[in-house]
């Protein structure tokens, strides 16, 4: 494990249990083995760094190759991550892979496992659904058994990244691994059509990753389908009432997604009136989470007491995170176009920056409170920011409940129940 890669390892798996809110792993994988792991990739640079920290297994990441520089280079070395190239990159992509596909060969020959994203890219904005696969994955494979003579046991195994919002601070998170293909068994089928069996294994790690996230057949019913998850307060979107675990909820939004997928026409009939709805909401400019906590889920004495209690580690958080966060955050959202790219790229940063300044500590504290209280106070910040960050959240919750409450809203409730309502009767339970 190289030096980067293990500093992640470690890192993210503390500030990543502080960025969700809960996280699950089915069918966690082992540290080492020739396999090859294929992951949908929903959610930009935040995908591999959840892989990284939750989903056990050391692997090196197949990356696109337009980000590799003269200077990012040798620090993606470190981070397990390889360059692949693509036919929009301008160079002879056939060549180039050809030696990626021998590195990727010697990583798997040498009892480590590769990861690759072979939707290829992410959508601009997050969407529960998988883009066709390429075929990378399985020629990789097929060309490490190879080089061996077929004498060392290769795997392919899908990973689902199935998240609540990837881009919300204090999401959930569910990772779904699937039972592993031992590519040794399909050596008489490569060696008589060996186009046709790759192209047979693509489709079936498809169908594998399907049965292990919420997939919307149909781009464009993508957000339709997230609005009545909403409506009924159930499924993966966050919501503050919801005690149920987030495989069940993954459950409920199965069941949900699948029957739309299936019999899309009986949903259809109510998409104006629920469009219309959420448009109603956009032009008084609220959410319809923060609609109906406004009148179903209000600020309680406990959480006043809480927040009361947490004030001092607030304070805390804010002075060494807050500032850095803000600059962070203005920076990413006025240079990264893409929405689906600002959750991950604000995280990075501020592990990052905030990691390098408070290093600063390690210089000054140890003869005040000893290197043991060092390491204690540096550890605590990223928690306080977490306790500010949760403070500012409550602040601003209790003025949008205000502000929603003193308007007229109430047909607009009225309007609610009534989709509410219509969806219950036609949905699965």
């Amino acid at each position: 494990m190289r030096l980067l890669y293990l500093l992640f390892y470690v890192v993210l798996n503390y500030t990543l249990r502080l960025y969700f809110r809960k996280v699950k792993v089915k069918n966690k994988p082992d540290f080492y083995s020739s396999t090859i792991y294929v992951s949908n990739h929903p959610a930009a640079f935040m995908d591999p760094l959840i892989l990284a920290g939750f989903n056990r297994a050391i692997v090196f990441f197949m990356t696109r190759s337009d980000v590799f520089t003269t200077f990012t280079k040798p620090i993606f070395w470190t981070a397990h991550m390889i360059p692949i190239y693509r036919k929009q990159d301008g160079v002879d992509t056939k060549a180039k892979n050809l030696e990626i596909f021998k590195k990727g060969s010697d990583i798997l020959l040498g009892k480590r496992s590769l990861l690759i994203f072979s939707e290829g890219v992410t959508d601009d904005v997050f969407v529960r659904r998988l883009k066709p696969l390429k075929k990378g994955a399985v020629r990789i494979g097929f060309t490490a058994l190879e080089s061996c003579d077929w004498k060392q046991d290769i795997y392919l195994a899908t990973v689902g990244c199935n998240y609540s919002n990837p881009e919300k601070f204090q999401s959930d998170l569910y990772l779904r691994n699937s039972e592993k293909i031992k590519l040794n068994d399909f050596r008489q089928e490569f060696e008589s059509n060996p186009n046709k069996i790759i192209q047979e294994l693509t489709v079936r790690l498809e169908d594998m990753l399907i049965a292990d996230m919420i997939h919307v057949n149909d781009l464009d019913a993508c957000e339709f389908t997230e609005q009545m998850m909403m409506l009924q307060r159930r499924g993966m979107p966050e919501f503050k009432e919801c005690k149920k675990a987030i495989d069940e909820r993954w459950s409920d939004a199965k069941s949900l997604i699948d029957d739309f997928n299936e019999s899309p026409k009986k949903y259809l009939v109510l998409k104006e009136e629920i469009e219309q709805y959420f448009d109603n909401l956009k032009h008084k400019g609220i959410s319809d989470s923060d609609f109906y906590d406004a009148f179903n889920n209000p600020v309680s004495k406990l959480d006043f007491l809480k927040q009361f209690l947490l004030l001092p580690i607030s304070i805390f958080g804010a002075v060494h995170c807050g500032l850095f966060y803000y600059a962070i955050k203005r920076f990413v959202e006025a240079n990264f176009a893409r929405p689906v790219f600002w959750g991950s790229t604000k995280l990075i940063m501020m592990i990052l920056i905030l990691g390098l300044l408070n290093l600063s500590l390690f210089i000054l504290l140890p003869s005040f409170v000893g290197n043991w209280g060092t390491l204690i106070y540096f550890l605590f910040i990223p928690f306080a920011g977490y306790v500010a960050y949760n403070f500012k959240s409550f602040i601003q919750r209790i003025i949008t409940g205000h502000k929603i409450k003193k308007m007229n809203v109430s047909e607009l409730m009225k309007e609610r129940v009534s989709l509410s309502n219509k969806l219950k009767e036609i949905t699965p339970e």
